[in-house]
């Protein structure tokens, strides 16, 4: 008899119970079998010059709000709350489907279908918001506002993946209106804990699937946490993970002027692109007025973002000053202190080495 012609019984065994213990595992999600057609369809590799000659076909991207967003853009807006973030995104759309730009600022993509998800306003605080007693205003056709249905099947049923039914129902939504461009107000419900890095970066990457597969321009809202008013804005202040930023195609942020009550700015976070056109020393300034029914933001020139940000008094100083030793002597680190305080880690170091 050849030993050698069959495994032993207990070798066997063992790979048979390997292999249905794999089998359950994928069926639970938990374990992904080999795929060698998927693995040929990962990556789309040619030579660097046939990239060149197949990207020459592709129209330009054209502008959308300047340099602030263009067309096949994943582009995050965020500001802290009651900033106007979303009176400015209503302005986009309207300006978008209108084609009419938002002085100063270029607009080059023809006029297109806006489909606006509004996890924000009832359909009745809306109404109001563009109504100011004479006057109700008359939006463009292509604009489609859509408002989240409290009531819906999948937030009871299928409360565990919901960010999928989400970017379902957005699928749907775009179909049916051909949109063009979405704008979501905003992500804080879209996401079920995308402070953790995986689940932001799986919400990104759905959300630029769906730009893809469509030919989208996107616009997000965002929050920013509670933050240093002294300092300037920074990808920083995105709530959330940073996996926001990092796998957005364009950022800009508002902020509160601190010199001039009542003004906002705009400011230039992440662009691939285009250059920098409007960082820290060349902020946009901004005012809310209102006409014939339409709340919106008027631009008013440009300015350096240290001139607006929160001047700190001497008192102040030396209050934050002890503030900082107290919690030292408690045994914080420095760091710890500065997110305690809402600080940088080199402003604690100088307070605590009595150099401001």
């Amino acid at each position: 008899m050849n030993h050698t012609s069959e495994k032993p019984l207990v070798v066997q065994v063992i790979r048979q119970e390997g292999r249905e213990f794999a089998d359950k595992l994928a069926r639970k999600g938990l374990y992904v079998k080999s795929d060698p057609e998927a693995v040929v369809e990962l990556f789309d590799i040619y030579q660097a010059n046939e990239w060149m000659a197949m990207e020459t076909e592709h129209e330009t991207p054209q502008m959308l709000f300047g340099n602030f967003w263009l067309e096949g853009e994943l582009c995050i807006l965020f500001a802290d709350t009651n900033m106007g973030k979303s009176l400015l995104a209503v302005q986009l759309a309207d300006s978008i489907t209108r084609g009419e730009r938002i002085a100063p600022f270029e607009l080059g993509a023809e006029p297109s279908a806006v489909l606006y998800i509004d996890f924000e306003l009832t359909g009745k605080q809306f109404e109001q918001r563009y109504t100011d007693g004479q006057n109700r205003y008359q939006f463009a056709s292509w604009f489609y506002r859509g408002e989240y249905n409290q009531f819906n099947r999948a937030t009871s049923h299928y409360n565990k993946q919901f960010d999928k039914y989400v970017i379902q129902a957005l699928t749907r939504g775009i179909k049916r209106t051909d949109a063009r461009v979405l704008i979501i107000d905003n992500i804080t419900c879209l996401r079920n804990g995308t402070e953790s890095a995986g689940a932001a970066l799986l919400l990104m990457k759905e959300l630029k699937k769906l730009k893809t597969r469509h030919g989208l321009s996107i616009l997000v809202l965002a929050h920013t946490p509670k933050r240093n008013l002294r300092l300037p804005l920074s990808r920083n202040d995105l709530q959330g993970s940073k996996m926001l930023i990092n796998f957005c195609d364009s950022a800009f942020a508002m902020g509160e002027s601190h010199a001039t009550p009542g003004l906002r700015y705009l400011k230039q976070i992440k662009q691939r692109s285009t250059a920098e056109t409007y960082g820290a020393d060349h902020i946009c300034l901004a005012q809310l007025e209102r006409h014939n029914g339409f709340l919106k933001f008027v631009f008013t020139g440009n300015d350096c973002e240290k001139n607006h940000l929160r001047d700190t008094s001497r008192q102040e100083r030396e209050r934050m000053r002890q503030d900082a030793k107290k919690l030292s002597d408690e045994g914080l680190s420095q760091r710890q202190v500065a997110e305690r305080l809402g600080l940088s880690v080199g402003s604690v170091n100088r307070m605590l080495n009595n150099r401001v």
